[in-house]
């Protein structure tokens, strides 16, 4: 028989290497690749087959360490291919460099990325697009040529890096760069060249605000990033020249500047969806600047008709449905909605065009919304989890972490503990309730420059304290709003209010508690769906409170007259005294205090003017006598 008719043998497994071939395929973490040796020692098995196990072992992480790098490299391939592709698409320069440092920055981790760029007339490199920057001072900054990281990788067209920037003393340190530069907070700093030819045009880096090392491969990315903005930079000048000769082409000819106005409204569609974009535009403004566009009337919706949006969705264009057009706003595998133009079937290439990159913008615009407001709530909830647990007792880190979501911990503020109280057997729905209570709290904590963590089956609030608002105020005003946006009753009990939180971050803990009690005590009385403070129970409020507000409580119920008495000189709380260890009987009264029936009566009169016509009524009688005992036990009592 032939060598090219002998069929080749079945390739057999070596059963050692099976469990870790099963571990590659599902992708299973590294440190899991150790039960299968650890499984054969515990059965007992020979050393020689532990010692087939350990060898598959080793040759599987290899395997799994070599597949991963190549998933690491097709990310990084991948985002650059997209940005190149943006080059093709966008036409702002602005846009594409913030495009190419907001990707630079995703695909290596970092806390900020930034693009700076030569200025041949004064010698040096200036700040021009920053993404994560907070402080307004690195934003303006300009390095002289050798000065810092960045001027050194301005005037070398080397890249450098360094894990700790203020303990490299390879470069050249400046007040005015190095002040920057710790206001930002950055600690490691990365920077490459853009390079035009042997020219460099510009510097591009990314930093982290902690001490970190970046490998080779990163630096080999971000120089990859640079190229591309370097050529972006050239294309937008290219492109400028190219308007430009166009412009003169119009005036000659017909067909060219029939030609140009198809350009030009296109260039227009962009601009302006650009503009949306940069000033913080919604869905529902993009929708509008379309309908202008298109002379028709274009909307937002999530209930498109399903066969033609899903053919949308495939194709990645505009699908017409009777009088409509329908356009699938995706990301991804997500549907977000679609684009619909109404009454208008008659829509030339352009136009179709025009809608499908509206509703590309669209899907960008709700997923930055998405991500920015799930990172904002992410971090609220954990800066008020850590003033809740006490974890970080640095008054100037708590006011720095503060001040970058707007909160100011120096403020009076209130705590507030919110629980839905809506009864149902389903967990699912009990989960979904819990995040949309979660959702709507975190929404009235950014709008009112607060805090909201998840916590114990609930939701806490801290919230700032106006001059002239209560604590009681606060809570049911917050009541109402999370009712309103959960469609479900939300109690709400708050803490009496607090200060000086970066200097006493237990003291948040404490005031939650208090919170906890009059949100459980107000649940108890059948008062869900409301909001209360400790001052609202009376006497009932000493038990609830934290810190025991005794003076508070005594002020609250007796202040009046204890004031009047020392206006006046007279012996109003004494009287009462009397009056209530004689058992409310003027006649016994005035025998204590050795005064006539009438007198007795014209203080009691007075005393009834102060505290209000029922201070005789059994709740207020069983206050005031509290008042009265805690008063005495407070002060020297009256002779």
């Amino acid at each position: 028989m032939s060598r090219d008719h002998v069929q080749p043998a079945a390739p057999s497994l070596d059963s050692a290497e099976v469990p870790f071939l099963e571990l590659l395929a599902r992708g299973a973490s590294a440190d899991v690749y150790e039960q299968p040796t650890l499984l054969a020692r515990a059965e007992g098995r020979s050393a020689e087959r532990v010692a087939a196990l350990e060898a598959a072992k080793r040759l599987a992480l290899r395997v799994r360490s070599e597949l991963e790098g190549r998933r690491r490299r097709e990310a990084e391939l991948s985002a650059l291919f997209e940005t190149a592709h943006d080059l093709a698409g966008l036409r702002d320069l602005d846009a594409v460099l913030q495009a190419i440092v907001q990707r630079a920055r995703s695909l290596l981790g970092t806390d900020v990325a930034y693009l700076s760029l030569n200025d041949p007339k004064r010698g040096d490199t200036y700040m021009r697009v920053t993404e994560g920057s907070v402080a307004a001072r690195f934003q303006q900054l300009r390095l002289g040529m050798g000065e810092g990281l960045g001027g050194l990788v301005a005037q070398t067209a080397r890249p450098y890096v360094t894990d700790d920037y203020f303990k490299d003393d390879r470069f050249r340190h400046t007040l005015t760069i190095d002040a920057g530069v710790r206001d930002e907070g950055l600690v490691a700093i990365l920077g490459v060249p853009l390079t035009l030819g042997h020219h460099v045009i510009g510097v591009l880096f990314a930093a982290d605000r902690r001490a970190r090392v970046f490998e080779r491969e990163q630096t080999a990315l971000l120089g990859s990033f640079a190229a591309l903005a370097a050529a972006a930079i050239d294309a937008a000048n290219l492109l400028a020249e190219t308007r430009s000769a166009l412009n003169e082409l119009e005036r000659a000819n017909e067909i060219i500047r029939d030609r140009s106005g198809v350009i030009e409204r296109a260039s227009d569609v962009h601009d302006r969806l650009a503009e949306l974009v940069l000033r913080g535009g919604g869905v529902h403004d993009v929708a509008a600047a379309v309908s202008e566009i298109l002379d028709g009337t274009v909307e937002f919706t999530d209930t498109a008709p399903t066969g033609p949006l899903e053919t949308s969705r495939a194709e990645g264009h505009a699908v017409r449905h009777k009088d409509d057009w329908i356009a699938a706003v995706a990301a991804g595998g997500e549907l977000l909605g679609a684009l619909v133009l109404r009454g208008h079937p008659g829509l030339d290439p352009v136009d179709q065009r025009t809608l499908e990159r509206a509703a590309m913008v669209t899907s960008l615009l709700l997923l930055a919304r998405r991500s920015a407001a799930e990172a904002e709530q992410r971090v609220r909830g954990e800066l008020l989890d850590d003033l809740l647990d006490a974890r970080d007792r640095d008054p100037r880190l708590l006011r720095e972490r503060a001040a970058r979501l707007k909160a100011d911990l120096d403020a009076t503020h209130v705590v507030l503990a919110a629980r839905l109280d809506g009864d149902t057997a389903d967990a699912d729905q009990e989960a979904a309730a819990r995040r949309r209570l979660w959702s709507a709290a975190s929404h009235l904590a950014a709008t009112r420059q607060g805090l909201a963590a998840a916590r114990d089956g609930g939701t806490v609030l801290l919230l700032p304290l106006t001059d002239g608002d209560t604590a009681t105020a606060l809570a049911r005003r917050t009541a109402g709003h999370l009712t309103t946006a959960v469609h479900e009753a939300v109690t709400v009990g708050a803490s009496a209010p607090v200060r000086d939180l970066a200097a006493r971050p237990d003291a948040v803990a404490a005031a939650y508690e208090e919170g906890r009690r009059c949100l459980d005590a107000l649940r108890l009385l059948g008062r869900t769906g409301d909001g209360a403070a400790a001052e609202d129970f009376g006497f009932l409020g000493l038990l609830l409170a934290g810190d025991r507000d005794i003076e508070g409580f005594v002020e609250r119920t007796i202040g009046r007259v204890v004031a009047y008495d020392e206006r006046r000189g007279t012996d109003l709380v004494r009287t009462l005294d009397a009056y209530f260890a004689g058992g409310m009987s003027p006649a016994r009264t005035k025998d204590v205090l050795h005064v006539h029936v009438n007198t007795v009566a014209q203080r009691l009169e007075r005393v009834g003017r102060l505290l209000g016509e029922d201070w005789q009524s059994p709740e207020r009688v069983l206050e005031i006598q509290l008042a009265l005992r805690l008063h005495r036990l407070s002060g020297p009592a009256r002779q």
